[in-house]
């Protein structure tokens, strides 16, 4: 089966997308990847979405176009994807994010846009959609669902392993003799984003290759508050985004400092807040081995000073588990999206707090009448070429 995967992450920049052509035999799946891409939002949209997004307000109304519009952008692209395949058999969209409800440590809701109808009926294939609420229906945090493909990627390893995800918000995935966790560290390019868009630092809206970070300095003082932070503390399984870590939290952060900062070291503080986390964490599981994907992976300062703080550690980028660095989400939703058409659920104990795993999403029939094929008891194991 060929199925499409669609994603936009919380740096809210474009639209991933991936095909992966599936094989199953006896919960042994075997997926190769036929095509990939990475495709901008056009500006406008994207600074609609930026706009929308908490701690600002917004309308009924312009969550009901933005839904509209980004729901349409999706399906130019998954048409575009399909057409360069030769077709695909089923999608499987995770939309935009713009609010994860969690109060009191617990997950309540989510919501992700981009709606689905449109995708299907550009592909004409079925659309599996809105996977995140379900897990948080049986106690989850519908977060990260990427730690079903890491356990399966990573499964088998000696020792302690672990995946992290930089993108937005940074996840990590940790494998070990006693089971799985997962959890959202922290930030990981959202507050630098954040900053180099209202500083107007340059025209990507991101600080790519560290550039900027590299002109500036840690703020020690302003750092150690930031990692006063009281998420930090909390126990897995937790769940975090852009309704915690943004623009305004960081600005209430230099207020406190009372003293100026020069954006350029605003930005390496925070490229150190993101190093910081992730390492503190790493250290505390006992990890010996921790493969990196996501946007933050192409951040020199980062890499590197993951592995100067981790000299025991084999840090690696996900390439190696055969999960592309910038791809391994997009591959993901595919993934979500075979098991959900196959009625297994895509969700591992441990990995996002569910008190048990379910079949995650709902269905939107494509230009003919659904025809769910034979159901699979699980996945036994996952290879990805």
């Amino acid at each position: 089966m060929r199925v499409l995967g669609l994603l936009s992450g919380t740096s809210h920049d474009g639209i991933d997308v991936t095909v992966v052509d599936f094989e199953e035999s006896d919960g042994a799946l075997h997926g190769t990847v036929l095509h990939e891409d990475s495709i901008p939002y056009a500006p406008e949209l994207r600074a609609r979405l930026v706009a929308a997004l908490p701690p600002a307000p917004t309308t009924l109304a312009e969550v009901c176009e933005l839904d509209t519009l980004i729901g349409q952008a999706f399906a130019e692209v998954a048409a575009a994807a399909s057409d360069a395949v030769g077709g695909v058999d089923a999608v499987c969209t995770h939309g935009q994010t713009v609010f994860h409800w969690v109060a009191d440590g617990h997950a309540l809701g989510t919501l992700q846009i981009g709606q689905p109808a449109w995708i299907a009926e550009r592909v004409g294939a079925p659309v599996v959609s809105d996977v995140r609420i379900r897990d948080i229906t049986a106690g989850g945090h519908g977060a990260p669902l990427v730690s079903f493909l890491d356990e399966l990627l990573l499964r088998g390893r000696a020792g302690v392993s672990a995946a992290v995800n930089l993108g937005g918000i940074a996840n990590m995935t940790v494998v070990g003799a006693d089971g799985l966790s997962a959890y959202d560290i922290g930030p990981a390019n959202a507050l630098v984003d954040a900053v180099v868009v209202a500083e107007g630092l340059n025209e990507r809206g991101y600080d790519a290759d560290a550039a900027i970070a590299r002109t500036g300095a840690v703020d020690e003082a302003l750092l150690a508050t930031l990692l006063d932070d009281p998420y930090y503390a909390l126990p897995a399984p937790k769940s975090t985004g852009k309704e915690h870590f943004h623009l305004d939290y960081v600005r209430g952060h230099v207020d406190r400092a009372q003293h100026d900062i020069a954006a350029e070291d605003l930005v390496r503080t925070l490229t150190e807040l993101t190093v910081r986390t992730v390492v503190q964490d790493v250290r505390a599981a006992g990890i010996g081995f921790l493969a990196v994907s996501g946007g933050g992976c192409h951040n020199p300062l980062i890499m590197q000073g993951l592995r100067d703080a981790l000299p025991g550690v084999e840090v690696v980028l996900a390439d190696e588990l055969g999960a592309p660095v910038d791809s391994k989400e997009a591959i993901l939703f595919a993934l979500i999206g075979w098991c959900t058409m196959h009625g297994v659920a895509a969700v591992t104990p441990g990995g996002t707090g569910a008190r048990e795993p379910r079949i995650l999403g709902t269905i939107t029939p494509g230009a003919g009448p659904l025809r769910m094929p034979e159901p699979v008891e699980r996945v036994r194991s996952l290879t990805l070429r």
